[in-house]
């Protein structure tokens, strides 16, 4: 007989709370479960264990004093995992090279839980899947490790993380959240439990599979929009039209979405619409539009470098052994993660025209840097004399820098400056004998 769990249970103290996976996903989800529960954070990486206990997060989503407040036992030990009854996965789903779902990290993690979890346990979901996985890939697993029933001795869940790194403004406490489960009383479960961290509201979907979907289209729409702002930016270049300036015009009608072009990485927005093409091919479906998106977003890291050695030729400038600073590595503003970053995209395709590039940012690691793209990232005061500036990411700090000192690191003359991100007007620009182009 199925031992039915309660989120009063978890209040009292009497069950403890697993998050899987503490990265910028699961330890923010964490932080805010210790307020109210019992929480172990649990991650295979020794280094990012033993960094938290030390009390600093890497992902930046945590400042070190919110990170001394949160009550979390941190644990690289599996065996650890055995004193929880539930157990909330936040682990990494991204795509191989050729685009395929890699869905190592899920199944890993699943294989993990079921060796510890007893009969009565709960296992929630929150990565990106396609619609399926949780019940068709990850419950055969947890099955097979526990050698437990599935709805019998244990249930699972589904509730898809809405984080946004780096964003302060839209959190778990104020962000609308979607739940589901494989039976109503785990909804209910997971309704307590969620209900606890987050003040707004919670949507409770009819299936995993529907929770599963929605999560993967929302950033399949945001992944088309941004394709479509990106294919006009090309447009408008072309016409020697100002592409912001058209956006602004046409964001005076009510119901025009606020979209803008850029460089789309991370670990969602240009991996997740693969997860839904992959399982749309699998049942006889080709997707059209999905996929023409994501092949203009893919090809935006080369666009940008041809434009920049355009602008190196149009300047009478040596395009062979030209120095060109490239100002951001990370993924997006404000965060240190390099994973899936797109800038790499500009770096490469410099580097094919014989191009020496320097790349800076202020947050990310070096090591990460070296190990993931075999870049050695440079400093500031190293950077000098080069022939152009790719300001790539708009961290804070470049924005802080203004005008002058970004296009300071340029050679005497007329320095080249494209802005990806847009940080500046090209007004000022022009006036103080910049020559600026952004996307």
């Amino acid at each position: 007989m199925k031992k039915t769990l309660t989120a009063q249970s978890f209040f009292a103290g009497k069950n403890k709370i697993a998050v899987i996976g503490l990265g910028y996903v699961g330890l923010p989800l964490a932080a805010h479960l210790s307020r109210h529960f019992n929480v172990i954070g649990y991650d295979i990486s020794e280094a990012n264990v033993a960094e938290l206990k030390r009390g600093h997060d890497r992902t930046m989503e945590l400042s070190d004093g919110e990170l001394k407040k949160a009550k979390i036992q941190f644990t690289s030990k599996p065996a650890d995992l055995s004193a929880c009854k539930l157990f909330i996965v936040a682990v990494p789903t991204p795509v191989d090279h050729f685009h395929v779902p890699d869905l190592g990290a899920i199944e890993n993690a699943s294989a993990i839980i079921g060796r510890q979890m007893s009969s009565g346990s709960c296992v929630v979901y929150e990565s990106t899947v396609y619609p399926g996985v949780t019940e068709d890939i990850c419950v055969p697993v947890l099955e097979r490790e526990s050698k437990l029933k599935f709805g019998r001795d244990f249930t699972v869940g589904y509730s898809p993380e809405r984080i946004n790194p780096g964003d302060k403004v839209h959190t778990i406490s104020n962000t609308v959240k979607i739940i589901s489960a494989s039976d109503t009383a785990t909804l209910n479960l997971l309704e307590g439990i969620y209900g606890a961290v987050v003040k707004v509201n919670l949507h409770r979907a009819s299936s995993i599979k529907v929770a599963e979907a929605a999560k993967v289209i929302e950033n399949t729409q945001r992944d088309i929009n941004i394709a479509l702002m990106n294919e006009l930016a090309i447009i408008f270049n072309k016409m020697g039209i100002d592409t912001l300036e058209v956006l602004e015009a046409a964001g005076t009608k009510w119901n025009f979405l606020p979209f803008r072009p850029g460089l789309v990485g991370g670990h969602c927005i240009g991996v997740d619409p693969y997860y839904l093409t992959y399982k749309a091919e699998s049942i006889g479906y080709r997707p059209e539009v999905i996929l023409s998106g994501r092949r203009i977003n893919d090809n935006m890291g080369k666009y940008v470098a041809e434009r920049a050695i355009k602008m190196m030729i149009a300047a009478d400038i040596q395009v062979r052994k030209a120095r060109v600073a490239v100002l951001g590595l990370s993924f997006k503003e404000n965060v240190p993660d390099l994973r899936n970053t797109r800038v790499i995209d500009i770096i490469n395709e410099l580097k094919d025209y014989g191009v020496e590039v320097l790349v800076h940012d202020p947050l990310s690691d070096p090591e990460e840097a070296r190990q993931y793209y075999n870049i050695e990232l440079v400093s500031l005061k190293d950077i000098k004399d080069v022939d152009a500036v790719v300001l790539a990411v708009a961290h804070r700090n470049y924005q802080e820098m203004g005008l002058k000192r970004i296009t300071g690191l340029c050679r005497q003359g007329y320095p080249i400056l494209l802005d990806i991100k847009a940080i500046f007007e090209p007004e000022t620009a022009s006036s103080i004998g910049i020559n600026y182009w952004r996307l």
